[in-house]
């Protein structure tokens, strides 16, 4: 395609900066971990074809010394290509294969640009194509985020729920159906509701984790593998199991490894129901929170900052409100991802660069938010038990346990009284003498009603 100039100082060559001409579109570079996987994938392959005897030792070595500097976030700066790209991530294998490249020119003590010792497509990108690369390295790069990110904040706020659940066992809380009373709860036990969520959301990220773990790695082009010798995949693939402790495998059929990404699809699935697990967890908080002397008020949330130009003293329940944008943003990125999934066309799936982009930022948000809604919000969550024991006492439903004893239509009218004339429904029971005392007391007991 003729002469290309590239700035002197990058790593990079013709092809990716043809790519940086083409698409200046975002202005935003594929996530970091992306990159990484591929200076994986690329280490991995140098180290296969050794083994298969397909690129001699001196030059695997090289390759093997850069392919690692690129895993390690050392030349992140020379990944210059946009996100929205060609939707193979062709310009983002060829990104990879050049600087890796030039970077083993430099060890070598030949010009950058060269192609000495090392080429980038005779070398670099022996037994591969962007078609298998870069759907190998969107499950790298989701799987070792998923691992070292999200599972351990996920589990971390759902500790911090669960002891929130234990130290507010004894406080007693009238309970709410569409908003309105309902029969008394534990404050614990809303607590331990919103733990066992988060823990069911450890279980969904893992099943995304597990649902990444098939590679294409080996069949190039289309599926068939041409080009790349038997055994590459086996070499590559367990040294990438090696590296990240994730049991990777070879694909059970590289077509649908290929052609399909239901398995990125799959993945952000199970991000997008983590966000509206925390989306409600998020906003029950709020509401619970809410006042401090005109809302339920029930528990009390941790001051980050002033609420208001305008009111003194008010203060907001902000990280909630950071929590929920993000869920709101995730749920966003997956319906980009499905989208991207289901236009696949016969071989291949020509959207991979947003739909990595779009789950890899998805994981990242909830982690974050979720350190930060820990750090600032959850971990110093107080209980308001005077509130919860007055709006107990003056909550309609308190006649639910007299409904047996007494029936559904007195207690319906007890119930309509106690509203209509601003008492409790123990005061109107008193007025007109429904049951004995003490049997009044016992069956409108909040603690034998949770």
């Amino acid at each position: 395609m003729g002469e290309m100039e590239v700035p002197e100082a990058a790593l990079w060559g013709a092809s990716t900066q043809r790519a940086v001409l083409n698409f200046p579109v975002s202005g935003e570079g594929l996530d970091p971990a992306l990159i990484h996987a591929y200076g994986l994938i690329k280490w991995a392959a140098a180290r296969a074809n050794r083994a298969l005897g397909v690129v001699p030792g001196e030059l695997v070595d090289l390759i093997e010394t850069a392919a690692a500097e690129v895993f390690e976030g050392k030349l992140d700066e020379h990944f210059v290509v946009d996100v929205f790209q060609t939707g193979s991530g062709t310009s983002t294998n060829m990104n990879a294969n050049e600087v890796i490249a030039n970077r083993c020119s430099q060890l070598a003590g030949e010009p950058v640009g060269s192609k000495r010792p090392v080429h980038p497509n005779d070398h670099v990108n022996q037994s591969q194509s962007s078609n298998d690369t870069f759907p190998t390295a969107m499950h790298l790069a989701v799987a070792m985020l998923l691992q070292a990110d999200l599972v351990p904040a996920l589990e971390k706020a759902r500790d911090s729920l669960a002891a929130k659940a234990r130290e507010f066992h004894e406080v007693l809380k009238i309970g709410r159906t569409h908003l309105m009373d309902a029969t008394p709860v534990r404050l614990g036990q809303e607590f331990g509701g919103y733990a066992r969520q988060l823990d069911l959301a450890v279980v969904r990220a893992n099943k995304a984790l597990a649902a990444l773990a098939e590679l294409p790695l080996g069949g190039t082009a289309v599926g068939t593998g041409l080009n790349c010798p038997p055994g590459f995949a086996e070499h590559a693939i367990g040294f990438l199991s090696e590296k990240t402790g994730i049991p990777f495998v070879e694909a059970e059929n590289r077509f649908e490894a290929q052609a399909a990404r239901d398995a990125i699809v799959e993945a952000s699935g199970q991000l997008r129901t983590i966000a509206t697990s925390l989306f409600k967890i998020a906003n029950d908080i709020r509401w619970l929170g809410s006042g401090p002397r005109c809302g339920l008020g029930e528990i009390a949330l941790p001051a980050t900052q002033p609420g208001s130009s305008i009111m003194p003293g008010k203060v907001n329940p902000v990280m909630s409100e950071a929590v929920m944008q993000v869920c709101a943003q995730v749920i966003g990125n997956d319906t980009a991802v499905a989208w991207g999934g289901a236009n696949g066309n016969l071989e291949l799936n020509v959207m991979m660069p947003m739909m990595v982009q779009n789950t890899l930022r998805s994981i990242r948000l909830l982690s974050r938010v979720l350190d930060v809604f820990r750090e600032r919000c959850l971990d110093g969550i107080t209980a308001n038990e005077d509130r919860c024991a007055e709006l107990i006492e003056w909550s309609m439903a308190m006649v639910t346990t007299l409904a047996p004893r007494i029936g559904y239509e007195l207690a319906a009218e007890i119930a309509k009284e106690a509203v209509a004339e601003g008492k409790t429904v123990r005061q109107i029971c008193e007025a007109r003498a429904v049951l004995p005392p003490d049997e009044l007391d016992k069956w409108l007991d909040p603690a034998g009603m949770v």
